[in-house]
């Protein structure tokens, strides 16, 4: 019987949880995908912010980043619109 590899994602809540919990959330499907997506983009956009990057600025590098969201739902997440 072939042996099954376990991937193991990188943890991008890494300031809310420990590593072990977020890859025992991922395992039971307890995650989700777009919650962490939408608060990915708020922390870079926030450190952006902090670098004195403008914000119109800091929402384009971001939609290099994600090019299938447009600028005004980049705009929604990141300040909290809806």
């Amino acid at each position: 019987m072939p042996r099954r590899e376990i991937e193991v994602i990188e943890n991008p809540l890494y300031d809310l949880i420990d590593d072990e919990t977020f890859e025992q959330l991922r395992q039971h499907r307890l995650l989700n995908e777009r919650g962490i997506r939408d608060y990915i983009i708020r922390r870079t956009f926030r450190q952006m912010r902090d670098q004195q990057i403008p914000a119109a600025e800091a929402i384009e590098r971001l939609r290099e980043e994600y090019p299938y969201l447009q600028y005004d739902t980049i705009r929604k997440i990141v300040y909290g619109l809806h």
